[in-house]
């Protein structure tokens, strides 16, 4: 036949070349063969596990380590599965002998021809390149995987080499083998996916990364396509299942994580305490730790952080589009679309989609996700951006084709966020142990791995003059005492730095004489930074290492009073389980046990107990006294919101620093001690409303919803040691039991005065007129 094709031509020069080097490729072959490796390793295969953290209650948080591996039997694979590898990879592999010779010549012919790229490697060379060859690109490394492949094929049969590819092949997300990715990708075992999931999967080889649907879900949709599409051609599924197939859906696991339980910033903790102890073994020994986290209090801690920040910017309004792009009608060589291409290098963040407005209406916004999904949002939907959307000059409209915008599901429907500025962290512990329940380091840790619970020093503010109350406790002071709510004045020359300093309450508003109870409760600086006048900046200082605080942190001024120095979280956490446990230092702990590949312990955390062999680091009826002062806090002072709750065992304390740059709640009960920040990374004031029970506290009240639900109300037992006295609202004074006034609580050596007593004044700081107001006079609105 005549030849019509320059291909044809070229094809016969190969033919011919090829038959006068099968001399040389026999000598070369001859040579090479005997030298091949032992094929021990696939007959005795052994995957490298990794380290693998779990909750207390054994829901897997996180992998570290090079390989995720869950093996599986060629009889325990499902035939969808093989048929789908074996359609798209090597249909002829039950035919050929490690080499299949018609798929080489076939795919030469479709390269030629420009019929379509095409691959000749058999899964048999796939098995001999992923074990024994390395990637480089040589003749010599080609001859090396024919020999070792015709080798494989001698020693193994054929379901042996099938069952080594399905569990070895490299499908991305550290995933290897079918099994581990089919949990990775979808969440569920081979044997319940569907054909349209097991084609997706059989995809992945080829290009893992390249196809890999949390990051090119067009791209990996397409190639299914492909593997579906060679199922039918070469006779594995009829039409009537092909077409089936292409209709059914592709559910994804939303966390894109193989994991049951998120809590990243714990994951990190965990890896960087283990490999501190056992460095790079970590990632390859089958280690496995416990900790002390609770799948339900991490998913409510979880739930509460981020409601807390889209509830901040949800009040800060819309700052508009990430970015925008001009629409164009040219497609990519890889179909894709300019939305697509705006998407490609845009990340989702817990749950926040990114998408490309593709049209706007009247009543509508038409976006592009990044899934590839095209979505209509309306109604609701909108309500974050209709400003910019119910402007009438169109030029100033941020919202228009080619915007980038964020997408979020509520419900059944789609609505425009925006990814938040603002960052806020929650830890909570049981503080008779210090076994840490639930901990969130930031909005996403995939978006900044800078952990603000333990990395993040920042002022506490209010939140910090508990500890200067309950050190004025052992100096005499009483619930009862008075104290003067008045302006404070202090000269350059008093302060040492130059410059006077005058504190204001942050309502400015000054009650004059008031009770050290009320004075807490109101949250009133006047009356903290007179406390620390009287007992001592330095007293205070000592005082403050009980709680786990270290005085470099706390510098010797009167600031102090007012958290002018630097905490984290953690510590936080720490300090105020001493109030919740009657007076007892325990440590916070994430570490539950470690155990080795087998399930053998190697390690057990022995934690210290509060009223066993914690120590005691301040006196029972000290923490009593705080713990009822601050429940006033919780139920008709600066944090009344948490009445909501409809407990009568919540105590804690709101913080908020100058110019509302950092907003904190610390708040307890017996069973457990939470602490909730937000501010921003690189300080800045978060609004003029932005205090501790404005930013922080509904955070907390949302976490405790959940973490205290169906647990009783757990009263303080009072200790010996403890009077209850009658005493004047307004002096403070005793009175007697018949006459007008509120009970308090008293250290038996510090009863009340009989007679009304002078408000305790600081030297150079004049008296105020006296108000004696009622704290539950006070509005809690106007309190931080």
């Amino acid at each position: 036949m005549f030849l019509k094709k320059w291909w044809q031509y070229l094809l016969i020069i190969i033919l011919v070349l090829g038959v006068i080097s099968t001399a040389l490729i026999g000598l070369a072959a001859a040579l090479i063969y005997p030298e091949l490796p032992s094929l021990e390793v696939l007959t005795d295969y052994r995957p490298k596990v990794p380290l693998r953290v779990y909750s207390e209650d054994g829901a897997l948080i996180a992998e570290f380590g090079e390989e995720r591996r869950a093996f599986i039997k060629i009889e325990d694979v499902p035939a969808n599965m093989k048929n789908a590898v074996l359609a798209i990879e090597d249909r002829r592999f039950y035919q050929h002998g490690g080499i299949d010779v018609r798929g080489i010549i076939r795919a030469a012919v479709n390269n030629l021809s420009g019929g379509g790229k095409e691959g000749a490697s058999t899964i048999t060379m796939q098995v001999a390149r992923n074990f024994f060859l390395s990637s480089e690109r040589t003749l010599a490394r080609k001859l090396r995987e024919a020999l070792l492949s015709i080798k494989i094929e001698k020693s193994l049969s054929k379901d042996k080499i099938l069952e080594v590819y399905i569990n070895q092949i490299y499908l991305g997300q550290r995933a290897f083998g079918f099994a581990a990715a089919s949990q990775v990708y979808f969440g569920k075992p081979l044997d319940k996916l569907n054909l349209a999931e097991t084609a997706l999967l059989a995809g992945l080889p080829k290009a893992p990364s390249g196809y890999n649907p949390f990051v090119n879900p067009k791209k990996a949709i397409n190639r299914q396509r492909e593997v579906l599409h060679s199922m039918y051609q070469y006779g594995f599924i009829d039409e009537n299942t092909y077409q089936e197939a292409l209709k059914e859906p592709l559910r994804f696991r939303q966390a894109k994580q193989y994991r049951d339980l998120s809590a990243d910033y714990v994951a990190e903790l965990i890896r960087q305490e283990m490999y501190s102890r056992y460095k790079d073994d970590i990632y390859s020994s089958g280690l496995k730790v416990y900790t002390t986290i609770q799948k339900t209090s991490q998913e409510a801690a979880n739930a509460a952080v981020f409601q807390g920040i889209m509830d901040y910017d949800s009040r800060h309004g819309y700052r508009g589009p990430e970015k925008t792009v001009t629409p164009t009608q040219s497609t990519t060589e890889d179909g894709l679309n300019w939305a697509d291409n705006a998407l490609d290098e845009l990340d989702e963040f817990n749950g926040l989609v990114p998408a490309a407005v593709t049209k706007v209406t009247e009543k509508s916004v038409y976006v592009h996700a990044k899934s590839g999904e095209n979505i209509e949002i309306q109604g609701d939907g909108l309500s974050f951006v209709q400003k910019t959307l119910n402007d009438k000059d169109l030029q100033k409209r941020s919202i228009k084709p080619g915007a980038i915008v964020r997408i979020i599901k509520a419900g059944q429907a789609w609505k425009i966020v925006q990814l938040p500025q603002v960052e806020s962290a929650l830890v909570s512990l049981d503080p008779q142990t210090g076994a840490v329940r639930a901990l969130v380091g930031g909005f996403d840790f995939n978006r900044n791995k800078f952990n603000h619970v333990t990395q993040a020093w920042r002022q506490p503010g209010s939140s910090f003059k508990p500890f200067i109350y309950s050190a004025s406790l052992e100096k005499g002071f009483t619930p009862a005492s008075i104290i003067d709510d008045a302006p404070i004045s202090i000269s350059a020359e008093e302060t040492g730095s130059g410059s006077s300093w005058e504190p204001k309450n942050f309502d400015n508003k000054y009650d004059g004489p008031i009770r050290l109870r009320t004075a807490l409760t109101k949250s009133k600086n006047m009356v903290s930074i007179r406390i620390l006048q009287a007992i001592g900046v330095g007293y205070v200082q000592d005082y403050i290492t009980r709680f786990g605080f270290s005085p470099k942190d706390h510098p010797p001024y009167l600031a102090i009073a007012l958290g002018a120095g630097s905490a984290t979280p953690w510590q936080m956490a720490g300090a105020y389980a001493v109030f919740a446990n009657g007076g007892f230092r325990v440590k916070p702990y994430l570490i539950s046990k470690i155990t080795d590949s087998k399930g053998t312990v190697i390690e057990q955390t022995k934690f210290l107990q509060a009223g066993k062999d914690a120590p005691r680091v301040i006196d029972s009826r000290n923490a009593y006294l705080m713990t009822s002062i601050m429940q006033d806090v919780a139920r008709i002072g600066t944090a009344a919101k948490a009445k909501q709750l409809g407990r009568n065992d919540l105590a804690g304390k709101t913080g908020t620093t100058n110019n509302q740059v950092d907003a904190w709640f610390a708040g307890f009960n017996p069973n457990q001690v939470a602490i909730t920040w937000m501010g921003f990374d690189h300080p800045r004031t978060l609004g003029n409303a932005e205090t501790g029970a404005q930013a922080a506290l509904p955070i907390w009240i949302n976490y405790m919803a959940v973490a205290l639900k169906g647990l009783p109300d757990n009263p303080y037992p009072v200790p010996e040691g403890i009077s209850s006295i009658k005493i004047d609202a307004v002096t403070g004074t005793r009175v007697d039991d018949n006459a007008p006034g509120i009970f308090e609580y008293f250290y038996h050596e510090f009863p009340p005065p009989d007679n009304e007593p002078e408000p305790t004044l600081i030297p150079g700081f004049p008296p105020a007129s006296r108000a004696g107001e009622e704290v539950e006079k006070t509005k809690a609105d106007q309190l931080y």
